[in-house]
């Protein structure tokens, strides 16, 4: 048969007065997910960076729902070849971006502008392909450092065999509320790719 899709509808009976309702799967996983405790839910998406992008921002922080947050990068391309690949937090929605260098430390380094995840060696040349993986934001919004742990695979020549994978954790040196976040590479735009973002939901 064909794959279900957001828009296919399903009978719901409400039990108490043995009512049918017709509800969208889509519905149906966004009430599953709430229920699910430390379960995933799918938050948003950059969709496709286009050429030239300066940055991609996320603002869809809810701690009502969400303890924690991941994000999946898939082949995000620099402008700019041999660059670092860092996200900065923000503490008022997304207005501004704490970039300041020497608030975010990664284990004995005290002098990061922003969460580590490439620290300068994503290449940009023909048959390169940027950085892949994972990132996790712990507890963001309570009002204690703010821990990322991320763990990217990517490709720092055009030859298959030297590309690199480790995972690194760093933190905001900020006893504040982080309620967005914002991907950028250290020097240069994005060239392509995309980045998406799930909530972790409350247990």
């Amino acid at each position: 048969g064909a794959a279900l899709v957001d828009a296919d509808l399903m009978i719901v009976d409400d039990g108490a007065g043995g009512t049918n309702r017709k509800a969208t799967m889509s519905r149906l996983a966004t009430y599953m997910g709430t229920k699910i405790g430390g379960g995933m839910e799918f938050l948003a998406s950059s969709g496709a960076i286009s050429d030239g992008t300066a940055s991609v921002s996320f603002t869809q922080f809810d701690a009502t729902k969400y303890d924690h947050y991941k994000f999946f990068f898939q082949y995000v391309i620099p402008v700019t070849d041999s660059v670092g690949f860092f996200a900065h937090a923000s503490t008022d929605g997304g207005s501004n971006y704490d970039t300041t260098n020497g608030n975010y430390h990664e284990a004995d380094t005290t002098d990061r502008t922003g969460f580590a995840i490439v620290s300068g060696s994503v290449g940009s040349a023909a048959n390169e392909f940027g950085v892949s993986g994972e990132a996790i934001l712990f507890g963001p919004h309570l009002t204690t450092y703010t821990y990322m742990r991320s763990t990217p695979v990517f490709m720092h020549s055009n030859s298959s065999s030297i590309i690199s994978g480790a995972s690194r954790v760093s933190t905001q040196l900020a006893a504040a509320d982080v309620d967005a976040i914002q991907f950028k590479f250290s020097s240069g735009n994005i060239e392509s790719g995309e980045i998406t973002m799930f909530g972790i939901v409350n247990s």
